[in-house]
């Protein structure tokens, strides 16, 4: 489901490398900007979803956290995956990240099973 008001939070998961270097190119452009022309976006009630999806078990990520005015092009709620909850649209940003979008970076770690749980409001 779309949130009825967009958070005051979006996030991207990417690992340390991937961020270290986009801090050195002065904006981030994930793979799947080229691959499909947006770059995945999560609510924070949704980042577990293609985390486990995704990344299960690795321990070098972590979270963008955003500032969704900053982000400088357009975002679209648009669906994810068949098996994400029914209803359920994630955040697609239509163009690079600005690195002055970025808020807040966190360790995003797995737990001892390998998988992400959902993250505690705030």
């Amino acid at each position: 489901m779309e949130p009825d008001t967009t958070p005051s939070t979006l996030l991207h998961i990417c690992s340390r490398d991937e961020w270290e270097s986009a801090r050195a190119a002065g904006e981030y452009r994930a793979p799947s900007l080229a691959e499909v022309g947006f770059i995945h976006l999560s609510a924070p009630y949704q980042a577990h979803l293609p985390a486990n999806r995704l990344f299960a078990g690795r321990t070098d990520l972590v979270l963008l956290h955003l500032d969704p005015a900053a982000l400088g092009a357009p975002v679209k709620w648009e669906p994810g995956v068949p098996t994400d909850p029914e209803s359920m649209r994630f955040p697609h940003l239509y163009g690079p990240l600005p690195l002055a979008a970025v808020t807040a970076v966190t360790d995003f770690v797995p737990g001892p099973d390998g998988s992400f749980a959902p993250l505690e409001a705030n």
